[in-house]
This record gives C-alpha cells, structure tokens and sequence, in this order.
C-alpha cells in the first residue's frame, strides 16, 4: 500500500512538472503590437505582477492587456519611462499563465519607442 502511494505521489509530481515546464517553454505565438501605452502598473495584493494596457485605435475595444515577467528589469524600465508615448511591444503568447506570472497570456520582453500612424510630432 505505501509503495502504490508513494508511485501516485511521484506520479502527480512529473505532471506537474510537465504541465509547468510545457505553459512556460513552449510559446503559443510570438509577435508585435504597436499602440499608445495608456496603463502600466505593478499591482496585485499577495502577488506583485506588472500589468499594463495599449490603445490600438480609437474605439475601447482594441485595447491590448499584456503583462512583463519581473525578470525583464529593462522592459519595465522603459515601460515606465514611456507611459503615454506610441511604442511598439515584441510579445510572446503562453498557452497558460500561473498567478505569479501575471493576469495575461501575452508576455513582453522588447519594447521600442515608434512613430504614431495618427499623429504626427
């Protein structure tokens, strides 16, 4: 009896450790997206995450949420730095997300400062 336990344990573990090693190395999709950064905040009550938002367009429903690994100190640097400025996020998309991670699937790691199609400085 304590043999098949210890097997259902080992077993339970080696999924979670697939299932972890699967969500954070294996992107769903990579890619750009440019906009007008409108939020970027660190929030979360237990859990600090960065979070933050881009205007796509005019309308409210073309706003693209993403969120920066803690890891990526230049990312959140610059994100900071250019809050209300039209920039270009090089993103990759996870098939999951933990808590810790963030609210999002779309990870950062590449921010750009760019030219705005609409308005021209």
């Amino acid at each position: 009896m304590k043999k098949i336990l210890i097997y259902i344990l080992l077993a339970i573990a080696v999924v979670a450790i697939a299932f972890y090693s699967f969500v954070y190395f294996v992107p769903y999709s990579e890619g750009t997206r440019a906009g007008e950064l409108i939020k970027f905040s660190n929030r979360g009550v237990m859990v600090k995450t960065w979070e933050g938002e881009i205007s796509q367009g005019i309308s409210g429903a073309q706003i693209f949420s993403f969120s920066v690994l803690d890891k990526n100190e230049e990312v959140i640097e610059k994100l900071n730095q250019y809050q209300g400025e039209y920039v270009k996020l090089t993103y990759v998309e996870r098939y999951g997300t933990f808590v810790f991670w963030g609210d999002t699937k779309y990870f950062i790691n590449k921010v750009e400062l760019s030219q705005s199609p609409h308005f021209r400085r």
